[in-house]
């Protein structure tokens, strides 16, 4: 099982690499210290979304296309993982439609923040309630 982070890191160090770019030169323009991004690089450290966007704009490399070039990267080492192909804009817009529509609601049901409260509440006044923590 290939982590998140090294395969982050890796898709990272090629991006770098294939643009003949040293870590130096991409650490000053992502503002992150040479030893820090090295260690994102060989997945020794967990990078923020923050730090992350700032990589990828010294690079040049929009974030969402950094994530989905790991996300079939880690697809890929599963073996055989079926990918879905993203929809095209046409299907995009009508899914949007279809999200946007509103949607038939029972009238008597109570608000989800309502329900959790309750289902807290019943739990709480359980004497034989059972603590599944570890």
């Amino acid at each position: 099982m290939t982590l998140l982070r090294t395969q982050l890191g890796n898709t990272l160090r090629g991006h770098r690499l294939r643009q003949h770019r040293t870590l130096r030169d991409v650490s000053g323009a992502a503002r992150v210290s040479l030893g820090y991004l090295s260690e994102v690089e060989r997945g020794q450290k967990e990078a923020s979304s923050e730090l992350l966007a700032s990589i990828c704009d010294a690079l040049e490399v929009e974030l969402a296309d950094l994530l989905a070039e790991v996300s079939l990267e880690l697809r890929g080492a599963g073996a055989g993982a079926d990918v879905r192909p993203l929809a095209s804009s046409g299907e995009a817009a009508a899914t949007a439609e279809t999200a946007a529509a509103p949607q038939p609601s029972d009238a008597a049901a109570e608000p989800a923040l309502a329900l959790v409260g309750a289902a807290q509440g019943r739990t709480a006044r359980r004497r034989d309630a059972v603590s599944l923590a570890a």
